[in-house]
């Protein structure tokens, strides 16, 4: 995807990656509703039942450590992350080794993700899926029901509170669980006040690429204990996870760090190698 790579580094290069993702969402995902309109999408929705409650109760009361293991090709900081992707066997790997859910970019233009890529994923696999994306719209949820995700990704930084709340509320009828990610106290704030049960914390600002570590101690301590909280970006050791499981997080969402391994799967069950945890 050449095209898409050249477009994915100059962005990177600006000064609101955040906003460029959104921009470009919005356009390809007119284009896929012009294709595909929205009643007939929901057809198709409607032949599945997402399983949100399965979703949030692994990352509640699977076995300790609960990874959230996530298959993607490439990120914008890091470029190509794996040449012969292959999600559907990544994600079996994921399956074997523990992971408590799976998450798939979908995202094609940043990431070289797809729905295809997602589909593939459902097939091969049993576990609760997360479709990760740039979700502003509820045609993108019937997209994630239709192509087999029991979860989606809501940025609270992409997204005004009442589109945050539509969303919200729009993916909870459809019965995905919806991982409200932050990045600052804020955007946590935010989340909370949008009634979010599962709030996932990235330490990457995907505004700059940036990753400050202490993000994720400084608001896992904040975040409720009624609430599911996800540990996202830099988490590379078992190590990594007892710590931000002793802060209070339940669950951590790691890509970059399994995909671009020889083996995922076998990465996968060294990084969950530590004593159990209570989370």
């Amino acid at each position: 995807m050449v095209v898409a790579s050249k477009t994915a580094a100059s962005a990177a290069s600006g000064s609101d990656l955040l906003e460029t993702i959104v921009a470009a969402t919005r356009h390809t995902t007119a284009s896929r509703e012009g294709r595909t309109p929205m009643d007939e999408l929901a057809r198709r929705a409607s032949r599945r039942q997402a399983q949100g409650r399965r979703f949030r109760d692994a990352l509640r009361e699977s076995p300790a450590p609960r990874i959230i293991a996530e298959c993607k090709r490439r990120s914008p900081s890091k470029g190509i992350l794996r040449r012969d992707y292959d999600p559907a066997a990544h994600a079996s790997a994921y399956a074997r080794a523990g992971a408590a859910a799976i998450s798939v970019l979908t995202e094609p233009t940043f990431f070289d993700g797809s729905l295809e890529h997602l589909e593939q994923v459902r097939a091969a696999v049993d576990v609760p899926l997360l479709r990760k994306d740039f979700i502003v719209t509820e045609y993108q949820l019937l997209e994630a029901v239709a192509s087999g995700a029991d979860a989606v990704l809501l940025i609270v930084g992409a997204l005004s509170d009442s589109e945050l709340g539509r969303l919200a509320t729009a993916a909870s009828n459809l019965g995905l669980a919806a991982v409200v990610e932050v990045h600052d106290r804020e955007e946590l704030e935010r989340a909370l006040n949008a009634d979010a049960d599962i709030v996932g914390v990235n330490s990457r600002n995907l505004r700059t690429l940036t990753v400050d570590p202490n993000v994720l101690d400084e608001l896992g301590a904040l975040i409720p204990s009624g609430v599911v909280g996800v540990a996202e970006s830099g988490i590379r050791t078992p190590a990594d996870i007892e710590r931000l499981s002793a802060v209070g997080y339940s669950a951590f969402l790691v890509g970059e760090r399994l995909i671009a391994e020889p083996d995922p799967g076998a990465a996968l069950t060294t990084l969950r190698a530590l004593k159990a945890v209570e989370g």
